[in-house]
């Protein structure tokens, strides 16, 4: 019965995640998961974890995975916050960093979870239209804003936008926080983590679950100057004191120690994807070049939630959003080549 519900409950519209069903034989490729598994050197770790000592709290402040992001983007400790999924850092940093006066901008077509955030937390937004042709246009992004927040490769567009553009839009925006939010960088984007020493407004998030297969684990982190970095460190510890546990911290330190195996499955999902992109093309999609390991693509024929209907029935699963200016697209993560062909195969029957 809803009449416990507090006002701000009844008020929320929750995000709506990828559906994860058990269906045999499937071909799941809608919440853009890594078709690849963990490095070996996490599961060892978690393995080697997995002892006695999981009576006792974590370290919280888990020291021996900041030191790992640390030593991977060659930044001070003192540098990086941590949390239990990048969706958790970046619900830390919209109450700690992005709720000011002025409104937050962000790209209409964008994170659908930035809008459910501000929702949470009372924070008022303003959404910035994407060019044309889905590109962020930093010009777009007035002096206005409280602050400023975007992905980068966007999602789910797939485009990245350069740091050029990226250090335009900082300097233009001393006094605000500018957020990028780097979840799928891995797969052909830039990381903005250089240009945190030169810019105090500037807090770039990562996740673990994309480009290292951590999915499952659930560790996000932020990198930004001290200041930002203390300021999340005291929302972490007014909400949740031991956000990571012991397995997430041995895991995921291991996964970010294992560059070899990192770089050689980022490659992997490059090398598919772009054959990907060549093989729906060919079918008459257009697709938007993509930094992700995702495609995003429309058929001119054939409606977005038709070919989704029409996919499922075969056993592939991709994204479709109800956007008005996306409606006709379908979010494709990239799978293995096996997973890729399997799609390709009942687009052919479809189309």
């Amino acid at each position: 019965m809803d009449k416990f519900w507090s006002d701000v409950t009844r008020q929320l519209t929750p995000y709506v995640p990828g559906e994860q069903p058990r269906i045999d034989g499937l071909v799941k490729l809608n919440t853009n998961e890594n078709p690849y598994p963990p490095s070996p050197r996490a599961i060892e770790a978690i393995r080697a974890a997995a002892d006695g000592a999981l009576r006792r709290y974590p370290d919280p402040d888990a020291t021996d995975l900041k030191a790992a992001v640390g030593r991977f983007h060659g930044v001070p400790v003192d540098q990086v916050f941590v949390g239990n999924s990048s969706d958790e850092v970046l619900a830390h940093t919209f109450v700690g960093l992005l709720k000011h006066d002025k409104p937050l901008f962000f790209p209409d077509i964008t994170y659908s979870f930035y809008p459910v955030y501000c929702g949470l937390y009372g924070i008022d937004y303003r959404t910035i239209p994407l060019a044309d042709d889905f590109a962020i246009r930093v010009e777009d992004y007035g002096q206005d804003a409280g602050a400023i927040i975007f992905p980068n490769p966007n999602a789910p567009t797939g485009l990245a936008l350069g740091l050029d553009a990226i250090r335009t839009l900082l300097a233009a925006h001393p006094d605000q926080v500018v957020v990028v939010d780097e979840a799928y960088v891995d797969f052909g984007g830039e990381t903005a983590i250089p240009l945190v020493a030169e810019f105090p407004n500037l807090l770039v998030v990562q996740t673990l679950s994309k480009s290292r297969s951590l999915a499952g684990l659930r560790v996000g982190y932020a990198i930004g100057q001290a200041h930002l970095i203390a300021g999340l460190e005291r929302v972490k510890s007014s909400f949740n004191s031991y956000p990571l546990d012991r397995l997430a911290i041995a895991g995921a330190s291991a996964a970010m120690d294992d560059r070899a195996y990192f770089e050689q499955t980022c490659q992997a999902i490059i090398t598919t994807r772009d054959q990907l992109t060549k093989d729906l093309q060919s079918l008459g999609f257009d697709v938007i070049p993509s930094a992700a390991n995702f495609v995003f693509a429309r058929h001119p024929a054939h409606a977005g939630a038709d070919l989704l209907a029409a996919l499922r029935e075969r056993k592939v699963i991709v994204r479709h959003f109800k956007h008005p200016r996306i409606d006709a697209y379908l979010r494709i993560t990239v799978g293995t080549d096996d997973e890729c062909g399997a799609l390709i195969a009942a687009l052919k029957q479809i189309v």
